[in-house]
C-alpha cells in the first residue's frame, strides 16, 4: 500500500498496489477527483483490483458525512455481488461420469442450469415466485411513492427479472478446491431494475446540484443527494430495495443451481451424502452507515466488498483462474474493506480487438475448464482470463486486508 497526498487533493489516497505505475492515469484522476470532494471523510481507498470506472473508480471506497450519498459511487449495478457454497462433492465425478446420453456429468448440469436461468438480456416468460416482493407489494413503503414514474422499475417487471444472471462479468461456476471438492459461485446484481434506480437518481443530483451550484464540477460525475432531503432518502429507499431485489435474485438462482447439480450428482453418480458449508451471500457495489475515524459515515464500496474482522467474503478471478474465499481483517485503512475480484486491464472493445472466440475456448479447455455455456460466442473474448489482472498477485497486494480460507479454480462455467 502507499499514499498520495497531491497538492490539489484535500485529504489522502490510500492505495494497495505496489506503485504508482500500476495505476491507469484514468483511475489515478478519478481518485484526484474523489479526494477534493468537500463531504469525503479522512482519506479515499482503492483496492488492488481498482480500475477506471464512471465517476469513480472500480474497487474504490469513498466515506461521506452521513447526509451526503454519491449515486455513481454506488455504480448502475445497485447490490451487484456474489454468492458461493461449498459441498463435500467430489469434483471428479463431473468429468467421470457419463449421462445416458453420453455427455458428462458437467455438460448435463450447465445444459439444465441453462434452461432454468436466463442469461444476457433475457428475462423469465412468467412472474416469478418471491417472497420478498409480495413482501414490499404489502407493504408499500414511503418511497413507492415514486411510482407511475416511466424512468424507474415496477414490482411487476421484477418478478420477470428476479432469477436472472445477466451479462458482461456475470457468471456461474461450478469449482474445485485444493482437496478436489465441489464449489458452487455465483455473481450478478439488480440487473435492469438497479440500472433504472441508479440513473435515475444520478440525474435527479445532477439537476440539484446544478441549480445549487455545486462546488463539484459536472463533468466529474459525481452528483450527490443531501440524505435528509427527499429526493436523497428516496435513493436511499430505492438503493436498499435494489440491493435486497439483488441478494434474492443471486438466492433464487442459487437455489436453482443447486437443485440442478444435486439432481444429477445423487441420480447420475449415485453420491447422495451431500453435505454444504460456507455460504456467503455478499455486495460489492453498496453504499452503508458505518463509523469510521471517529464518526458515523456513509461508506460507498464500488467493487469491493466489507472485510470486517472475521467477516467472511469472496473474491473471484477471471473464468478459467482461481478464486478465494477469504476472512476479513478489519484494516481500518482501507475502511474495513477489500478487492471483489481481478479487475480489468483492459477494455471490452480492445478485448475483441486483440482475441478471438476460439482463442478464449482453446485457452479455457487448457486452464481445465470442462463446460462452458454460453448463448453468444462472439463477445467471449471480452472476458478472457488475460483482460484481467491476476487474481494472485491481487491477493498479494492485499494481504494486510483479507486472509484466504479456500482457494478454488474453475470446473465449468455459464457466462450471459
Amino acid at each position: 500500500m502507499f499514499i498520495i497526498q497531491e497538492p490539489e487533493s484535500r485529504i489522502p489516497i490510500k492505495i494497495w498496489l505496489e506503485d504508482r505505475s500500476d495505476l491507469e492515469e484514468s483511475c489515478y484522476q478519478q481518485a484526484i477527483n474523489l479526494s477534493q470532494l468537500p463531504f469525503a471523510h479522512h482519506h479515499i481507498a482503492l483496492m488492488p483490483d481498482t480500475h477506471t470506472g464512471y465517476g469513480m473508480p472500480i474497487g474504490g471506497v469513498l466515506a461521506t458525512t452521513a447526509d451526503t450519498v454519491v449515486p455513481n459511487a454506488v455504480g448502475v449495478d445497485i447490490g451487484c455481488g456474489v454468492n458461493f457454497i461449498h459441498t463435500n462433492i467430489p469434483v471428479k465425478l463431473l468429468s467421470e461420469v457419463k449421462s445416458s446420453r453420453g455427455l458428462t456429468l458437467a455438460h448435463e448440469i450447465v445444459r439444465s442450469i441453462m434452461e432454468q436461468v436466463p442469461v444476457g438480456f433475457d428475462h423469465h416468460k412468467q412472474p416469478q415466485k418471491s417472497d420478498f416482493l409480495e413482501r414490499v407489494e404489502r407493504e408499500k413503503p414511503y418511497f413507492l411513492l415514486h411510482y407511475g414514474n416511466q424512468q424507474l422499475p415496477t414490482l411487476e417487471e421484477a418478478k420477470y427479472q428476479i432469477g436472472t444472471l445477466g451479462g458482461g462479468n456475470h457468471f456461474i461456476e461450478l469449482q474445485t478446491d485444493e482437496q478436489g471438492m465441489l464449489g458452487i459461485m455465483l455473481h450478478s446484481g439488480s440487473r435492469n431494475f438497479g440500472y433504472k434506480v441508479a440513473n435515475y437518481f444520478n440525474n435527479i443530483a445532477r439537476q440539484e446540484n446544478k441549480r445549487d451550484n455545486s462546488p463539484v464540477p459536472d463533468s466529474h460525475q459525481l452528483a450527490y443527494l443531501n440524505t435528509e432531503s427527499e429526493t436523497g432518502k428516496g435513493y436511499l429507499g430505492w438503493m436498499n430495495l435494489a440491493l435486497d431485489f439483488a441478494r434474492e435474485n443471486r438466492a433464487l438462482m442459487m437455489e436453482r443451481v443447486i437443485n440442478a447439480v444435486f439432481n444429477h450428482v445423487t441420480k447420475e453418480a449415485k453420491f447422495t451424502d451431500i453435505q454444504t458449508s460456507l455460504h456467503v451471500n455478499a455486495h460489492h457495489n453498496y453504499a452503508a452507515l458505518e463509523h469510521h475515524y471517529g464518526k458515523d459515515v456513509l461508506v460507498h464500496r464500488k467493487g469491493a466488498i466489507r472485510a470486517e474482522k472475521g467477516e467472511l467474503g469472496i473474491i473471484p478471478g477471471a473464468m478459467g483462474s482461481y478464486s478465494y474465499i477469504v476472512e476479513g481483517l478489519g484494516n481500518p485503512k482501507s475502511f474495513n474493506s477489500a478487492s471483489h475480484g481481478a479487475g480489468r486491464v483492459m477494455g471490452r472493445k480492445e478485448a475483441l480487438r486483440q482475441f478471438t472466440p476460439k482463442e478464449v475456448e482453446k485457452d479455457l479447455a487448457e486452464q481445465g475448464v470442462i463446460a462452458f455455456g454460453k448463448r453468444r460466442r462472439n463477445d467471449v473474448p471480452e472476458e478472457y482470463r488475460l483482460v484481467y489482472k491476476d487474481i494472485d498477485q491481487v491477493m498479494t497486494c492485499q494481504t494486510d486486508l483479507v486472509k484466504p480460507i479456500l482457494k478454488l479454480k474453475t470446473v465449468a462455467v455459464i457466462k450471459g
